[in-house]
């Protein structure tokens, strides 16, 4: 693969259909789920009672209203037997599940060895909680549908797994104290995301950092970015704003993203204090 300088800046379409978002796969994928299915003389509530399913999300799934993760997709193709038709589809529907802005970085994080994530805004999707992530979709403007939300919901949480993956990548989060009290969604829901900020932050292949609001130098005033290590030696840097998205990388522009990274860290708290200021915020509630 390769990903030339400034690779991408798309305009995602807020509260679309995902297959009018990027391509027809998604379309296609529900078409030849409805066949299989249809085959194999499953009515839609037995064959969603196998899968774990409501008889209504598998009509979403058919319908293309609705993405299936990968983990649905592998059991579909056993239970109907389809001789990996459907699991021939798999790459492509997830990618689909990912607005098309950030579908690139998507691929890219889901296999990376290290992580680097500045955050100005809202706690970082890979630590979110559901509740949290849900909130934010539903405060979103132009309003989202809700199997929009429900869709980008289920990518969200599914981007954790890589939490899971082992060896797990190296991460790091730098992220503004005024994002840790903003409270999206609610104070309990607010709270929620403190606990699993802790939680995460206790793990050995996560460092989290809170730049506090009383710092008198800050050197990312520039707004928030990712930097990305991949498995093949390549340091990539993601930026995103408003929905336009670009990825770079360019020696110089990613030496000076590092540069700014590592002196952002220098001036942030260090991440056994970063835990206690959590800490202190629950403990103000």
């Amino acid at each position: 693969m390769t990903v030339h300088e400034d690779i991408r800046s798309t305009r995602g379409e807020r509260g679309r259909r995902p297959d009018d978002a990027g391509t027809g796969i998604v379309t296609a994928f529900g078409r030849q789920l409805k066949l299989l299915r249809t085959r194999a003389g499953l009515p839609r509530p037995e064959f969603g009672s196998r899968m774990g399913y409501s008889a209504s999300t598998i009509a979403s799934f058919e319908q293309g209203r609705r993405i299936p993760l990968p983990k649905f997709i592998d059991r579909a193709d056993e239970v109907l037997d389809a001789g990996g038709i459907l699991k021939a589809l798999k790459k492509e529907v997830e990618r689909a599940q990912y607005p098309p802005f950030f579908r690139d970085a998507a691929r890219l994080e889901a296999d990376a060895v290290a992580l680097c994530v500045y955050a100005n805004q809202l706690v970082p999707g890979l630590l979110q909680t559901a509740e949290y992530a849900e909130a934010v979709f539903r405060r979103q403007r132009p309003l989202l549908t809700w199997d929009v939300i429900v869709q980008r919901l289920d990518a969200r949480m599914a981007r954790q797994l890589l939490h899971d993956r082992q060896p797990p990548p190296l991460m790091s989060f730098v992220i503004e104290e005024p994002v840790l009290r903003r409270p999206i969604g609610g104070r309990e829901v607010l709270r929620g995301q403190w606990e699993r900020i802790l939680w995460f932050g206790r793990q050995p292949h996560v460092e989290i950092q809170v730049m506090p609001l009383d710092s008198d130098d800050h050197a990312a005033l520039g707004g928030p970015f990712n930097l990305i290590d991949t498995r093949h030696g390549q340091r990539i840097a993601y930026t995103e704003v408003q929905d336009d998205s670009r990825l770079y990388t360019g020696p110089t522009k990613i030496h000076e993203l590092e540069c700014r990274y590592g002196i952002l860290r220098s001036q942030a708290l260090t991440p056994r204090e970063s835990l206690a200021f959590v800490e202190s915020l629950l403990g103000e509630t």
